[in-house]
């Protein structure tokens, strides 16, 4: 097994560099990239939604894309320890009817000593927003390296 540097114990720098990646993976909407930074057996929890592998949290983010339109993510650690960190994010999108909304949401994860999360669990609330609050507005794919955070933008 290959490491996926930065590996735990994480320090403030590493660990945000963690968020930061992960962030990106989301912001490209492949599942299968995105999955490869999950243990094979990693344990998911996601709003009421509990499952484990790989393979099912391909079939989950294919799910949530086909439903999520125009989706953009912004992830902030909020805290860490050894193996263990905290995130909160909000991700902005539409339904299939235009409708627009920004979750906000934190995670807790969980790493292995490759640097593999074994373990995620969210929790999420969706808030419906007008099209013209809009605050995530990039091209689809990473948020740009000079685009603000949340605390900057004041979420």
């Amino acid at each position: 097994m290959s490491d996926r540097p930065p590996l735990p114990p994480f320090t403030a720098e590493t660990a945000a560099q963690k968020a930061r990646m992960a962030e990106d993976a989301w912001n490209s909407l492949d599942p299968e990239r995105v999955s490869l930074a999950y243990t094979e057996d990693s344990q998911w929890r996601n709003r009421a939604e509990f499952f484990t592998g790989r393979e099912k949290i391909v079939e989950f983010l294919q799910r949530k894309w086909a439903k999520e339109i125009g989706y953009r993510l912004i992830k902030e650690v909020w805290a860490f320890h050894d193996n263990r960190i905290a995130v909160r994010f909000q991700y902005e999108y539409h339904d299939d009817s235009g409708n627009w909304f920004r979750a906000h949401g934190n995670e807790q994860w969980e790493f292995d000593e490759h640097g593999l999360m074994r373990r995620r669990e969210a929790s999420i609330n969706d808030v419906s927003i007008k099209e013209s609050d809009r605050k995530f507005l990039w091209e689809q794919g990473p948020r740009p390296v000079d685009f603000p955070g949340l605390t900057e933008l004041g979420l």
